[in-house]
Formats: structure tokens, C-alpha cells, sequence
């Protein structure tokens, strides 16, 4: 590990131990991605050879209970005199290289979060007389023994229909479920590891935009930079605007609808769906909603559509960065000049850690250019 970070592997069956001295010996690299998208993931690369005995038949490494698939695997980083639980998760997939050339054979372990538990299995379920809030609360609690510590906020509108109106069904697995009613409301859901070992945070709300700002990427700023590479995009065609009508379920009545804005804060001084010249329009087509279940669908399509106008790609260079970036918050940019300096939200952070060396991969976005502050957080 590079000066002043050191890792800590946690592995077993039910409640992971310490990883026994001659596998981290055999220790060659781990990469780990967080994404406010799908799952988050690790890849633990180990060198393997056959000496001895107890490798006469077969790899030592590669037969160890240990590295049985949907086992579970705690990744836990000190950075300086702070720990953070990097990974909670569970092993899907093994990978065996061998060589001719001693040495050089490799042993690679892949799983995603404790998510994936909440995938495995298609259901049939009626949540009768629920509001997706609930709903919420009521899978992650089936969790609990992966340590699951449900984080759910109630959306603007709270849809509990009775017995007699309708049923909200689940056709699939929970982990599918939970995404398709948070999208809904432009929410997201994502399990993130801690805060203590063995413990994991399941959110279901809205994006993390009004927290306070990570410590700021750096670029060209002399001895200040933190950042080896950069790249920006900017997507003219992301930003939509939506507009249509609904009928009424109840009253009957027609009643034209629009939406213009996002109701996210904003992170740019010109947002795309409110300032560009031209913007995409989408009709809303849905049929049989009540009026508010109609202005929260088209509310949650225009916000979504300025999920992705800009997006920052880079390498950040976690020694002289000295923390560890975190996904689905927010955290200054300065040093690329006035249209794409300011505050943006991470999308994904990928970690590579091998001796010697602790990179991070970011992704960042925002709804437009132009900075919305003068001072960052460094």
C-alpha cells in the first residue's frame, strides 16, 4: 500500500473474520466501484502457484472455503488515522489465469454489494393499502441480517390507495422493486457499506444534493492539484421538458399538464432545461392517475433528464487528495475555469488499490455550466 494507507480484508460465510496471513500474502490488487446506478462492486486479484503438499492436486489458494461463492467480503481502508468501510459484499464470480512463466498464475474473486441478496429470487407480492414509502421499509427490514439499516424519505406525494381503488403488485425481484417505485419520483435506491463494519446504510429518497460539499477536486493549481486527468461533456440533448394531459380517475375531469424546471437545486448558474436555446419535449402519455400522481410523474421525468447534461470524467490521486471520494454526494470542482468550475454531484467513484499505489476514477455531473459558488470546501 502506498505510504500512510493501509487495507483491511474481512472474509467468511456468514460473519467475515480477518483474512488469514498467507492470503494477503498473496494479495496482488483490488478495485472497487461505487455507482448511484445498479451495483456497487469489487475485484480482488490474488497470485497463486502450487508448492508443497497441500498444493499437490490443486491450487491452495483456489480450494480454500474461504473464496466460496456468496461468501461475504468487508473491505475496510485507513487513510491516515480515519477508517472507512470501503466494501460490504458478496462473492459472485471466481476467475482462474494460469501461467507457464512461475508466479504469474492469478486467482480473481468478483461480487457486488449485499444488494445482490435482494436479487436473487422473483416474487408475486400484493403490498395492500401501502404508499411506496412503506413498501419501502417493509423489504429492507426482510434484510436485516446483513446488518441492512433502512434510510427512507417520504416523496412529496404519498400514494396509499384503499382495498377497494387498487393493489400495488410486485412482479419481480425486491431489489427491482425497490428501483422501480423510487423512479417514480426521480428517487434512487442504493446500499452503501458502514458506517461500522458489518453494518450497511439501504437509502431510498431522493439524489444527496444538499449535503455539505466534499473536500474539492484540484486541477492545474501548482502544488494544490489532486487531480492526474480530466474530461468534460457537455449533452445539449439531455435536458426535456414534458408536457401532456391527464384525465382524472376520480372527478373525471381533464386538465392539461407541463413541466419546464427541475425541482432539484440546482447546481449550475445556467441550468440546460431552463436556459438552452432548444430543449427536448416528451408527452406524457399515462392514463388512469389521479392529478398529483400525474404532477409527480412528469416532475420526476423533467428531473431526471438533467441527471447527465454535464459529465466529468478523471483519475484523482488519493495521497495527495487525502480522503476518499465518495459517490452520490457533492464536491467542488475548481481550477478548469468559470463555465466548469463549481459544485457537482458523484456519479461513480472507482477505487485501485495494489502496492504502492491508490488511485481513484470519478464521475461527476450537473444540470448546466457556470459556477453557483465562490468558495469551495479544500
Amino acid at each position: 500500500m502506498p505510504f500512510g494507507i493501509t487495507l483491511t480484508l474481512l472474509i467468511g460465510k456468514n460473519t467475515p473474520r480477518p483474512a488469514p496471513g498467507y492470503l494477503m500474502e498473496a494479495f496482488k490488487s483490488v478495485e472497487v466501484t461505487h455507482s448511484d446506478e445498479g451495483y456497487s462492486g469489487f475485484q480482488i486479484t490474488f497470485q497463486v502457484g502450487r508448492a508443497g503438499k497441500e498444493s499437490l492436486l490443486d491450487y491452495k489458494l483456489i480450494k480454500d472455503p474461504l473464496f466460496a461463492v456468496f461468501n461475504r467480503v468487508i473491505l475496510i481502508v485507513n487513510l491516515g488515522a480515519k477508517a472507512k468501510v470501503l466494501m460490504d459484499g458478496i462473492i459472485t464470480h471466481q476467475e482462474f489465469s494460469p501461467s507457464f512463466t512461475p508466479g504469474n498464475s492469478t486467482f480473481t474473486i468478483t461480487g457486488e454489494d449485499v444488494s445482490v441478496m435482494m436479487d436473487l429470487e422473483e416474487k408475486s407480492v400484493e403490498h395492500t393499502a401501502q404508499d411506496e414509502a412503506t413498501i419501502a421499509r417493509v423489504i429492507i427490514g426482510n434484510y436485516s441480517k446483513f446488518g441492512l439499516i433502512p434510510k427512507v424519505t417520504k416523496p412529496p406525494f404519498r400514494d396509499q390507495p384503499t382495498k377497494n381503488e387498487r393493489i400495488p403488485s410486485q412482479q419481480g425481484t425486491d431489489l427491482e422493486y425497490l428501483k422501480t417505485i423510487a423512479r417514480r419520483f426521480a428517487y434512487v435506491f442504493y446500499v452503501t457499506p458502514g458506517p461500522a463494519s458489518g453494518q450497511n446504510t439501504a437509502y431510498w429518497g431522493p439524489p444527496q444534493r444538499k449535503d455539505k460539499p466534499q473536500k474539492a477536486l484540484t486541477v492545474n493549481m501548482e502544488s494544490f492539484t489532486n487531480v492526474d486527468s480530466i474530461s468534460f461533456q457537455n449533452n445539449a440533448l439531455s435536458a426535456t421538458a414534458v408536457k401532456g394531459s391527464v384525465q382524472d380517475r376520480k372527478t373525471n375531469k381533464i386538465r392539461p399538464l407541463q413541466e419546464n424546471s427541475s425541482d432539484r437545486p440546482s447546481l449550475a448558474a445556467q441550468p440546460s432545461l431552463s436556459k438552452q436555446a432548444y430543449r427536448r419535449i416528451q408527452m406524457y402519455r399515462e392514463t388512469g392517475r389521479e392529478t398529483a400522481q400525474a404532477d409527480a410523474r412528469i416532475q420526476a421525468l423533467a428531473d431526471r433528464s438533467v441527471d447527465k447534461v454535464i459529465t466529468v470524467t478523471g483519475e484523482l490521486n488519493t495521497l495527495r487528495y487525502g480522503a476518499l471520494l465518495q459517490a452520490r454526494k457533492l464536491v467542488g470542482l475548481r481550477g478548469v475555469g468559470a463555465t466548469y468550475d463549481g459544485l457537482y454531484y458523484v456519479k461513480s467513484v472507482t477505487h485501485k488499490i495494489s502496492q504502492g499505489e491508490y488511485t481513484q476514477n470519478f464521475t461527476i455531473t450537473r444540470d448546466g455550466i457556470g459556477t453557483t459558488v465562490q468558495i469551495l470546501p479544500v
